[in-house]
């Protein structure tokens, strides 16, 4: 079982300076995540997705990351990998960058990026974007097979180039694929790549997605791997706040993840902009409800089908509480065929103290319940030279 952080860099209110504030504050968690047991950080990519999303070059954000720690891994949860956002050669040749300065630290997700606001930014076909997602990731499987990378495919042609430098990891970083559907779990279990489970699907909805991506590797026949190396892992979200106070605990997270569901439904589904207040003593859970009945009758004013993945972020069954609530919702991830818990807790009102908080609470209390209690040695500024 390993454990880890995502990082959306939401925000509530985005001034210019609680933007640049912000930042540094995630650096701050991601730096406390080593120093508490954490095995990984993950930057997810967006682009003008104000409140949602303000991590647009994760690139630079992993790298920062990279040079203040040594043994936690950093990742891309995900790379947009539509060729307008991201040519594959340039994505290669950062990602090799990155992984031999950090020791060889680096994974690779790949993603669609696929909102009308973050296609229309950079000219994005939003009607090839899976297929050049998959493409992408075979250009990375065989970037450093030989002395030079020569692909032709559907969609992009590239003529013999050396792309340099090479990774520390051989052949190349361990690569994932977003995946919030059945169809594209089957797609990366068919591909060879990690599944990351981007969901708030929890524990029941988890199991029915591992039987789906399980039954896909089984069936695979192999035509369809980007690259000689396998990778069969499965890791999932997990919504967190973990405070001594478990109502403060549950108050605080539900607040964050109504902002984060209102985001999403803002930039996915053309509802209002997300509530931005946090008022004490609400009933943090009832408003969740509503805010859900709020998208509900959006979507139907606007005669758009009312799937069950529209309101599944608004499912208040998550690891809020005490570290005691924090295991017992982990045990269920495991028992639905986890591999790795990607704890989500940088909402956009969670305050920073919350943020570390949660944070040392589940690195002395909730990780070591699975890990027999190990621990990381006290981390330097910068990583060693090779």
């Amino acid at each position: 079982m390993q454990f880890s952080i995502i990082f959306e860099a939401q925000l509530a209110d985005p001034t210019v300076a609680r933007e640049h504030r912000l930042f540094h504050d995630c650096v701050e968690q991601a730096v406390l995540a080593e120093q508490m047991g954490f095995d990984r950080i993950w930057a997810v990519e967006h682009h003008s997705l104000k409140w949602y999303a303000h991590m647009s070059a994760p690139e630079v954000f992993l790298t920062w990351v990279a040079a203040r720690t040594r043994t936690i891994r950093v990742g891309h949860g995900v790379v947009c990998m539509p060729f307008a956002f991201n040519h594959p050669a340039r994505v290669a040749e950062r990602a090799a960058t990155l992984d031999l300065l950090s020791g060889g630290r680096l994974d690779l997700g790949a993603g669609r990026g696929g909102t009308a606001q973050e296609t229309s930014l950079c000219g994005v076909d939003r009607d090839r974007t899976t297929r050049e997602v998959e493409e992408a990731l075979r250009i990375l499987g065989r970037a450093w097979q030989g002395e030079q990378l020569s692909y032709h495919g559907e969609l992009i042609d590239i003529p013999p180039h050396p792309i340099l430098p090479r990774p520390h990891q051989t052949p190349h970083p361990p690569l994932f694929l977003a995946c919030s559907r059945t169809e594209t779990l089957r797609q990366a279990a068919e591909l060879g790549v990690g599944a990351l489970v981007m969901g708030f699907a929890g524990p029941d909805a988890v199991a029915e997605l591992r039987t789906a991506y399980d039954a896909a590797r089984a069936a695979r026949t192999g035509d369809r791997l980007v690259s000689s190396q396998l990778n069969d892992h499965f890791a999932v979200l997990c919504p967190t706040i973990v405070l001594a106070d478990r109502e403060r605990a549950r108050a605080v997270g539900l607040r964050g993840q109504r902002f984060f569901a209102q985001a999403i439904a803002h930039w996915y589904g053309g509802a209002g902009v997300p509530d931005e207040a946090v008022v004490d003593g609400t009933d943090e859970a009832d408003e969740l409800r509503r805010a859900a009945e709020t998208v509900v009758a959006h979507l139907h004013e606007q005669r758009i089908p009312v799937r069950p993945n529209a309101t599944a972020t608004f499912r208040d069954d998550h690891a809020y509480g005490t570290a005691e609530d924090a295991i017992a919702y982990v045990e269920r991830l495991r028992a639905a065929g986890a591999d790795e818990v990607m704890c989500l807790i940088q909402m956009g009102t969670v305050p920073q103290e919350a943020c570390l908080e949660t944070i040392r609470q589940w690195g002395e209390k909730v990780i070591p319940h699975f890990t027999g209690g190990r621990s990381r040695p006290v981390p330097v500024t910068r990583p060693d030279r090779p």
